[in-house]
This record gives structure tokens, C-alpha cells and sequence, in this order.
């Protein structure tokens, strides 16, 4: 723990880098230079990079040394190779590089570099390509950040400032409990939802008129089957246990649901369609009011993985952390570790950072 983070700036001077412009790089592309950024980027389809700098992803096509930050937006099978490639091609000391892959064990393993954090943006579109770049796609989105224990504190600090910068509400969490938590909310949505579409395409081969009865309901539980097919095997192979796990329980309910209907057991259906459309409404809307934030501060010791631990237990309770910053002791030795989170949340976060040996102090931000 080094320095005190700072918030990005409007200025033009700041500078980002682009490697992979589909859909999600030419996203960061495009909200960065709608905030004064100057954007470069490239990608294995040169067509595509000049594609993404006519619609304004981009400032210009190819590298840029003096990067302060560079996104790594290609399939996840060469995430690990431009990101090493990256932070060994003589960039500035303090560049920050990260990527958004959908699983990040594989590519946290194969980088263990300080400056290097695991990002994965939970935003996306049925639309395929830079065509369906879009600046506003991560406003109210999750961006998970997945900082280990050989993260530098500081580059941490920057990285979340930049993404919370793009109206991304950032979550942080060890890469192997991403990797767990998104097969059930992503991964294996998607294999349904495909799965589902599949059968219908089927049916309607023997009903002609079965598509056109596909109305509101069906249409929305399909929808992320329209999405880029190309990067579904990677994922579920680098994600192959999880997602396995999940499906396995996704069956075992599917085939309790089944004996429900298969035994007209009317009051076990109203029961667990009751329990899904709570739990359907309780899901998170969004980021707390700022009426309702606290600030607190943490003093930490100035070693490895500090800041992994305590960004990753907040992640665990739930506890959303709307803003980050890092003090720096005159002693040199520790620093203080600055968390802007919800209230009513901080109690809990402080009880649990006592259980871990820290100190905290907290106080309401209005």
C-alpha cells in the first residue's frame, strides 16, 4: 500500500488502451471518450478495430505505451496471453491492466502480476459485435473485480475508480467465487435459455404455429440466447466444474418440479412458484441513496493481500462499496483503508472485520 487513490479526472490527458473491440471493449471504448479519454485499440480482425474507430469507439487503431489503463476484451482463450504480453511491453509504471472474462481462476492463475486485476463487467446485449457497442451499457451494472493477494493496493484503488467512473457498481470477490456465483447466474442461464430455444426450434418443426405463439414470457427467458455463441465453449471450459454443479442441482429441481406437475400437486406448486416470485422481487435494483452512506475507515497493515481480504469479505456479506480510496501512514508501515458503504451495512461489515483483526471506525456521510 503505496499512495492515495485518486479519482479520474474529465481531463483529455488521460489515456486507455483497448485490446479486443467487440461488443464490451467497444463499450469501454466509447463511454471512456464520452468522459475526455483518449482511447486506442486493436484487435486480431484488423477490420473490426478500424470498424469500432468509425463508430467512435476509438481514437486510433493499435498500441499506446502511455496507457494508463489497458482493457483486455478478447475471447478468454487469449485473455492470459495479451495481458502478460501487455504488462511486459513497456508501459508506464503505474498502467493497469484487466480484463472481462466470464471466469477468472483460469486467468488470475496465469497472471500474477501486481498491476494486473480480474474484471468481469455483468452487462452484455443479444446484439454481436462493436456494432452493438453501446456507452451506456454499464450504467447500474455489476463490474466484479477480482483482486488476490498479490494485487497492489494503489492499482486496485485506480481500477475501480475508472470502472465506478463508466455508472458501473463494482463488487469485489475472490476469482473463484466469481467463477461459482456466475455459473448459477449467468453461465447456466444461458445454457437454458439456449437449451430452451433449441427445443422450441425443434417443436416448431412439427407445429408451424408454435413460434408465433412465443410471447412476452418465453422472449425474455430466451433473449441472452441471441448473444455470441463463439465464446460459450471457452467459458464452460475453463468454468466446467461450476457450471456442471450448478446444472446438477438445476436438474434435481427440475425433475422435483416435474413430480409436482406429473402428481397434480397443486398446493407444493403455489408453494415454490410463491417462494420464486419473492425472491424475484427482492433482487437488487441498484446503488443506496447517498443519505443512507457511511464512511469507513480501516487501518491496515502494509502487506500483500490486505486489500484482497477486506474487499472480498465485503463482497461475501453483501455489503456494497460505493467508493475506495487509500491513505498512506507517516509510519510507512501501515495505511488506512477509506470505504464509502451502504449504512445500514457497515455494522455488519465492521463486526466482521473485528472477527479478522481490524479495527475500523464509521460515521454517516450526511
Amino acid at each position: 500500500m503505496t499512495s492515495r487513490s485518486e479519482a479520474p479526472s474529465s481531463g483529455s490527458s488521460r489515456r486507455a488502451a483497448v485490446i479486443g473491440t467487440g461488443l464490451i471493449g467497444g463499450s469501454v471504448g466509447m463511454v471512456l471518450r464520452a468522459r475526455g479519454w483518449h482511447v486506442t485499440g486493436r484487435d486480431t480482425q484488423p477490420e473490426q478495430a478500424e470498424r469500432a474507430l468509425s463508430l467512435g469507439a476509438l481514437d486510433a487503431v493499435g498500441d499506446d505505451l502511455e496507457a494508463e489503463v489497458i482493457f483486455v476484451a478478447t475471447p478468454l482463450e487469449c485473455v492470459a496471453r495479451e495481458a502478460i504480453a501487455a504488462l511486459t511491453r513497456g508501459l508506464r509504471p503505474d498502467a493497469v491492466v484487466t480484463d472481462v472474462a466470464g471466469v477468472k481462476a483460469p486467468v488470475s492463475e496465469a497472471i500474477d502480476h501486481p498491476r494486473f486485476v480480474g474484471g468481469h463487467p455483468m452487462a452484455g446485449s443479444e446484439q454481436v459485435g462493436v456494432e452493438g457497442a453501446d456507452p451506456e451499457l454499464f450504467v447500474g451494472a455489476t463490474w466484479v473485480l477480482t483482486p488476490t493477494d498479490n494485487t497492489d493496493a494503489a492499482t486496485y484503488a485506480r481500477l475501480r475508480a475508472v470502472v465506478g467512473s463508466m455508472g458501473a457498481e463494482v463488487v469485489a470477490l475472490s476469482p473463484a467465487q466469481h467463477d461459482t456465483l456466475v455459473a448459477v447466474v449467468s453461465h447456466v442461464p444461458h445454457l437454458t435459455a439456449a437449451t430452451l430455444m433449441n427445443l422450441a426450434d425443434r417443436v416448431s418443426e412439427r407445429h408451424a404455429a408454435l413460434l408465433r405463439l412465443a410471447a412476452g414470457g418465453f422472449r425474455d427467458m430466451t433473449r441472452v440466447a441471441a448473444g455470441q455463441p463463439a465464446i460459450w465453449p471457452g467459458v464452460c471450459t475453463e468454468n466446467s466444474a461450476a457450471i456442471v454443479a450448478t446444472l446438477d442441482e438445476l436438474l434435481f429441481d427440475l425433475a422435483v418440479m416435474r413430480d409436482r406437475v406429473a402428481e397434480q400437486d397443486r398446493e407444493g406448486l403455489l408453494v415454490a412458484l410463491e417462494h420464486a416470485a419473492q425472491a424475484r422481487r427482492s433482487l437488487p435494483t441498484g446503488a443506496v441513496r447517498p443519505e443512507r452512506l457511511a464512511e469507513m475507515r480501516v487501518p491496515v497493515p502494509d502487506r500483500p493481500g490486505v486489500l484482497a481480504e477486506i474487499t472480498t469479505l465485503a463482497g461475501d456479506l453483501g455489503v456494497n462499496i460505493a467508493d475506495l480510496e487509500i491513505a498512506h501512514s507517516a509510519e510507512g508501515d501501515r495505511g488506512v483503508l477509506v470505504l464509502v458503504v451502504d449504512a445500514d451495512a457497515a455494522d455488519r461489515l465492521s463486526e466482521a472485520l473485528t472477527a479478522r483483526g481490524f479495527r475500523s471506525t464509521a460515521g454517516r456521510l450526511i
